[in-house]
């Protein structure tokens, strides 16, 4: 190696071992001191202002639709079924025609019966003219008042005899009656049970069909023993609204009104038995259908509400996040009341007018910064 490049060497060198103390130097120094703050983005939320209003207070059941009056038609006489009058599925006044079962025999009863009635009194009017006779005979001393006595007694006999055809006739002619079978209500008829042609009897289990009143309805529904106050206290002040609501899209079938509640508690479930009647002018409730029933028992006035999607569970209890002039938001704790169709109603913590966050707080956090979107806008 020369001389000259000596120095050369050295001084690159040296050079190099500067750079590498004054990058360390700087970076030292960079990371030593703290980021400058970088500023996010507002989190998009939906927002709604606290209201002061009247809240309805239900009570909430599930309950099964029954037909308000069911009668199974059966004949009270025995015979052929001569002629049906009804179609499955019509509604039927009460009183129309059903049907009739040959009348015949009962026809020949009560023209036997109402004989029976004639001849009789024929016999009786026979005695009654001998007794007259012999009565007036006997004050004389010409007939003995044995023969008075029996002839009497004859015309006595005769007139119970009498009697006794009259109820005869009575039932013969109700006999009769029953083979023109007709509505005991109105209602609509089921699936026929029996054809036309066959014999029929008085004791047959299963009837000719059965008439079920929809017109109105009723609904059996089921509320819990802690709500028995309430609805007893609700029925005192007057009628008590009930609806029947659809268990699959909770849409509104009729409206009607509390008609009784059962007189016990049923030990096995713990529930009160509430029956509920319903115009059913549509025909939107059938027998045997489920369906929810909400009995409105009050009405709280004046009380705090926003929506129920605001109301937040947290490890403290329930929050919601209101959002502050400066568009912060705040964890706000609250005492619920009554949570129903999307509305809460709060009894403490948030004011009126009050801005809560309905959609989004997935996001948020206390400080959280937001702009906010009206529900509904």
């Amino acid at each position: 190696m020369s001389t000259r490049s000596r120095p050369l060497r050295l001084a690159l060198a040296c050079g190099l071992a500067a750079a590498l103390v004054g990058g360390a130097y700087a970076v030292t120094r960079h990371e030593g001191q703290p980021a400058p703050p970088s500023a996010s983005a507002p989190v998009p939320v939906v927002t709604a202002a606290a209201e002061r209003g009247d809240v309805p207070v239900d009570l909430t059941g599930i309950g099964t639709v029954t037909p308000f009056n069911t009668v199974t038609i059966r004949s009270r006489v025995d015979g052929a079924l001569q002629q049906v009058l009804f179609h499955e599925g019509q509604d039927i006044a009460k009183g129309a025609p059903i049907a009739v079962i040959d009348p015949r025999t009962y026809e020949a009863a009560l023209e036997q019966a109402e004989a029976r009635l004639q001849q009789d009194q024929a016999a009786l009017a026979n005695t009654q003219l001998i007794f007259q006779r012999d009565a007036k005979l006997g004050r004389d001393a010409f007939v003995s008042q044995q023969t008075v006595d029996n002839e009497h007694s004859a015309v006595a006999q005769l007139e119970a005899q009498v009697a006794q055809d009259r109820a005869a006739i009575d039932t013969a002619r109700t006999e009769l009656s029953y083979t023109q079978i007709t509505a005991p209500i109105d209602g609509r008829a089921g699936l026929r049970l029996v054809d036309e042609g066959n014999i029929v009897h008085a004791a047959d289990p299963t009837g000719l069909v059965v008439l079920n009143q929809i017109h109105p309805i009723a609904v059996i529904s089921t509320l819990p023993q802690s709500d028995v106050a309430t609805i007893r206290a609700a029925l005192a002040a007057g009628p008590v609204a009930a609806r029947a609501v659809s268990r699959e899209d909770g849409t509104v079938l009729d409206t009607g009104s509390v008609e009784i509640i059962d007189n016990e508690i049923d030990p096995k479930s713990g529930t009160l038995r509430v029956k509920s009647t319903f115009a059913n002018r549509e025909d939107r409730l059938w027998p045997g259908q489920f369906v929810d029933v909400r009995l409105r028992v009050t009405t709280l006035t004046g009380v705090v509400t926003v929506p129920a999607d605001a109301v937040q569970r947290g490890p403290d209890g329930p929050f919601v996040y209101t959002v502050g002039a400066d568009g912060r938001v705040a964890a706000t704790p609250v005492t619920p009341g009554q949570i129903a169709e999307g509305i809460a109603v709060i009894k403490a913590g948030i004011a009126e007018g009050q801005e809560v966050v309905v959609q989004g707080q997935y996001r948020l956090a206390p400080g959280v910064t937001v702009r906010g979107r009206a529900q509904g806008g």
